[in-house]
C-alpha cells in the first residue's frame, strides 16, 4: 500500500499542475450533453494519470470519467476524475480539482483530492485518517443545521428531469445558515473533511465524483449515506454527507420535501 500511496499523491499533484498551467488557454470544448462539457485538459490529465498507473501497476483496473473502463479482474481498481469542475475550468473560474482513489476488493482504501489553485492536497487512507498537506483533518463541530454552511450541486439533466435538486435546494436554504454551489463535488466533500462545510447533498453523482471524497469525510470523522440515510455505496443514486451532528436533521428535511422523492427511489 505504501507504493500506491506514494503514487496517488504524486500523480494528483502532477495532474493538477498540468490543468493549472492550461487554465487561461483557449480551450477546445466538446459536449457530452446539453450542458455537460469536456475540455482538452480533462483528456490530458486523464492520459497522464492513466499512464503513470499503467507504468507502476500494469495489471490494475481503471475506472475514469472520460474513457472506457479497463477491467483486468485484479482486485485493485483506480477511480479517477481527471478534472472535477470542468464547467468552472472552461470559464476560467478557479474552482476545480483532480480526484483519484484506489478501491481494493470493493473497499475504497486510498483517496486524494488536489486543488492546484491553493496547492491543497487532501489525502485519506482507510483506518489511518484524513489529511491536508500532511495535517490531520477533523470535521466541524456544528451541532445545529441553522448554523450550518452546506454545499450542493445540480445534475446535468436539470432542464429535462424534475428530479433536479431545485426543490431540495429551496428547502435547505430555508433551514441552513447558507448553501454554496461550488461546481465540484470532490472539493465539497474534501471541505467537509476539513471542517469548512458542515453538510453536503447531491443527486446523480458518478463513482469518480465521490470515491475519494467519501473516504476523506469518513476518515475525518464524518458521516456519509444516501439521501434516505441508508448506507452509501459507489452506485448509490444520491449522496448525503455531513459532520455527523446535523446528518439526521438534513435527512429529515430531504425526505419530507417533495412527493417525487419516494417515487424516484422505488
Amino acid at each position: 500500500m505504501d507504493a500506491c500511496r506514494t503514487l496517488i499523491e504524486a500523480v494528483a499533484r502532477e495532474a493538477g499542475a498540468l490543468v493549472l498551467e492550461r487554465l487561461h488557454d483557449r480551450h477546445i470544448v466538446q459536449y457530452k450533453g446539453e450542458i455537460n462539457l469536456v475540455t482538452e485538459a480533462d483528456h490530458l490529465s486523464e492520459a497522464l494519470i492513466v499512464e503513470r498507473i499503467h507504468r507502476e501497476f500494469p495489471g490494475h483496473d481503471i475506472l475514469t470519467e472520460e474513457s472506457p473502463e479497463t477491467a483486468n479482474g485484479s482486485g485493485f481498481r483506480w477511480i479517477i476524475d481527471p478534472l472535477d469542475g470542468t464547467t468552472n475550468y472552461a470559464h476560467g473560474y478557479p474552482v476545480f480539482c483532480v480526484s483519484i482513489s484506489l478501491e481494493v476488493k470493493g473497499a475504497i482504501m486510498l483517496g486524494a483530492v488536489y486543488n492546484p489553485m491553493l496547492d491543497e492536497l487532501f489525502t485519506a487512507e482507510k483506518g489511518a485518517g484524513a489529511f491536508l498537506n500532511g495535517r490531520r483533518l477533523t470535521v466541524s463541530r456544528t451541532e445545529s443545521l441553522s448554523r450550518g454552511l452546506l454545499a450542493t450541486g445540480f445534475p446535468y439533466d436539470i432542464r429535462e428531469d424534475r428530479n433536479n435538486n431545485i426543490n431540495y435546494f429551496k428547502a435547505m436554504a430555508l433551514c441552513a445558515q447558507a448553501v454554496r454551489r461550488t461546481g465540484s463535488a470532490a472539493l465539497d466533500l474534501a471541505y467537509i473533511a476539513a471542517g469548512r462545510f458542515d453538510g453536503f447533498w447531491e443527486l446523480k453523482l458518478a463513482p469518480w465524483d465521490t470515491a475519494a471524497g467519501w473516504l476523506l469525510v469518513e476518515e475525518a470523522g464524518g458521516c456519509v449515506t444516501d439521501l434516505r440515510g441508508d448506507p452509501y455505496h459507489l452506485h448509490s443514486k444520491d449522496m448525503l454527507a455531513s459532520n455527523g451532528l446535523i446528518h439526521a436533521e438534513m435527512a429529515r428535511i430531504l425526505a419530507g420535501t417533495d412527493p417525487l422523492y419516494e417515487k424516484v427511489h422505488e
